[in-house]
């Protein structure tokens, strides 16, 4: 089951259900929340470096209060500060500020000149603001987010890092604590997956905090963020009587001169992701590469010596994918163009093939429901037009996949892939290791695979991008981030399909 990415205001509503339905306080809800925080916090910081709490008087400064007292309770150094109208704190904050009283005597804030001087390795738990934020900070609160990002200190943010709006686009230049690390409550915030937002975050964790299953199991959301259950409910065995006529006869219409290397790593990374049988359809001067470097795939030759210029024979194919390293001459065009218009199997394109759809945009009433484009971030562009926020982007990508009936991934950092109803999934695998040129082709090649195993495109798109991306974070642990190459993601394939094969496998614990 994938993890549902709920609103502000479906949270709030989480909350009040579980409140209700557990027939507990919200301070009880409050306490569990920092209980989990916690064992978070305490298992990934076993040494104990002095702890430094910046709360707000809202519900998020009541969270760091509870925190501060449970951590006090494990003897870490702690030392909270207050920045905020006491008198109009929250009823759960004055609370757990009257319990945390006891054993401790926080600072109040009341000027710049009180903000205290922060020792290199202290760690900093920010519990400014939360989830509910929708206005810029200003004021004394400004100046204490930029000096806490201006300290070189570690922080954890508790839940979300204090300045960032959950639903909206940043306004221009609001300021927002920079996180090294947020420990955030039960499920990921779509804030987390966006570029310009997610970039103010190393990394973040999620934590169980019981909020109501029967809520969560019904609240409507387009959005998603893809765990190992998602996976395990898509992904099918083989059975030890299947043949290769079983797994899909793909054929791969891609090269031209100069660019053979591409369809190299298509070729391979289809075979290795359980292909049947693979046919490149390439130019003349690809014949001995693609022969040597891919002895197990099938080569057929355009007649033209150097780019694609004639549309190969469809007939018999289950599947094709195009685009690698392809070209977009206007020879090539016009072959692409009578593909499309007698293709009636599922569609797999990628770069050129995006680009020459992009450049002759009469070509997207040819693509079949349900074909699958992997644009990054440039080629999506090209297709659809300028955007000011990761927010407007994905309601681009929403918009275009509803309105063409096709799947659409959009690479990069927690890629999005939507399919022809808006529903969008997040990757939660992969790195920055995957910046390099070919990964795109790797990519292209799995999903053909993935396509003729007989997984529907949505299905095919949500697993292969999964794989892809875990077999990247197995490279990264062996190679490094800056050694990844593109094959190397075509090597570990074995390793992650061996992963996802195995039940006990799980990412819940991941730092994202």
């Amino acid at each position: 089951m994938s993890i549902k990415i709920l609103t502000a205001a479906q949270i709030r509503e989480a909350d009040r259900r579980t409140i209700e339905e557990e027939n507990i306080s919200s301070l009880e809800l409050m306490e569990r929340a920092s209980a989990a925080f916690v064992r978070a916090f305490v298992k990934r910081y076993t040494e104990k470096r002095p702890v430094y709490i910046f709360c707000g008087t809202g519900n998020n400064g009541g969270d760091g209060l509870a925190i501060a007292r449970l951590l006090l309770s494990q003897q870490f150094s702690v030392q909270v500060y207050i920045l905020g109208d006491r008198e109009g704190a929250t009823a759960d904050f004055k609370a757990n500020a009257e319990k945390l009283e006891r054993y401790h005597r926080p600072v109040s804030l009341q000027k710049r000149e009180d903000f205290p001087d922060i020792p290199a390795n202290a760690l900093l738990i920010d519990a400014l603001f939360g989830s509910g934020l929708s206005r810029p900070i200003t004021g004394q609160w400004a100046e204490l987010v930029q000096y806490l990002n201006q300290s070189g200190a570690e922080v954890v943010s508790v839940d979300v890092p204090s300045g960032m709006y959950l639903d909206k686009p940043q306004d221009q230049g609001s300021p927002m604590i920079c996180a090294d690390l947020v420990i955030t409550f039960q499920l990921p915030k779509l804030a987390f997956l966006l570029p310009e937002s997610g970039r103010h975050i190393l990394g973040w964790k999620m934590v169980p905090i019981g909020l109501s299953e029967s809520y969560l199991a019904s609240v409507a959301t387009p959005y998603c963020f893809i765990t190992t259950d998602t996976i395990a409910a898509i992904y099918k065995k083989r059975s030890k009587w299947s043949h290769k006529g079983d797994f899909g006869k793909i054929l791969l219409m891609a090269g031209s001169k100069g660019k053979m290397g591409a369809v190299v790593l298509s070729a391979r990374a289809c075979m290795r992701a359980g292909a049947g049988l693979l046919t490149v359809y390439a130019p003349g001067c690809g014949y001995t590469i693609l022969q040597t470097a891919v002895p197990e795939a099938m080569v057929q030759l355009d007649p033209h010596e150097e780019e694609l210029s004639a549309a190969p024979p469809l007939e018999g194919y289950d599947v094709l994918g195009a685009g690698p390293g392809m070209g977009s001459s206007q020879t090539t065009y016009v072959a692409f163009k009578e593909v499309l218009s007698r293709a009636e199997v599922p569609l797999v394109l990628d770069a050129d093939a995006l680009n020459l759809l992009a450049k002759h945009k009469e070509l997207l009433a040819l693509l079949p429901p349900n074909t699958i484009l992997t644009p990054h971030p440039k080629e999506f562009e090209r297709l659809v037009g300028p955007w000011q926020s990761g927010f407007e982007r994905l309601e681009k990508q929403r918009e275009f996949c509803r309105r063409w009936g096709v799947v659409l991934v959009l690479k990069g950092a927690h890629s999005s892939i939507c399919n022809g109803d808006g529903t969008v999934y997040f990757n939660s695998t992969g790195n920055a290791g995957m910046a390099t040129g070919g990964t795109g082709d790797v990519l292209t090649g799995v999903l053909a695979a993935l396509l003729g195993q007989g997984y529907g495109a949505f299905d095919a798109a949500v697993l292969g991008v999964f794989l892809h991306g875990l077999a990247a974070d197995l490279a990264a642990r062996e190679l490094g981030l800056e050694s990844i190459i593109a094959s190397d993601l075509v090597d570990y394939l074995p390793g992650a399909y061996r992963k996802i094969a195995d039940p006990t496998f799980s990412i819940s614990d991941r730092v994202f």
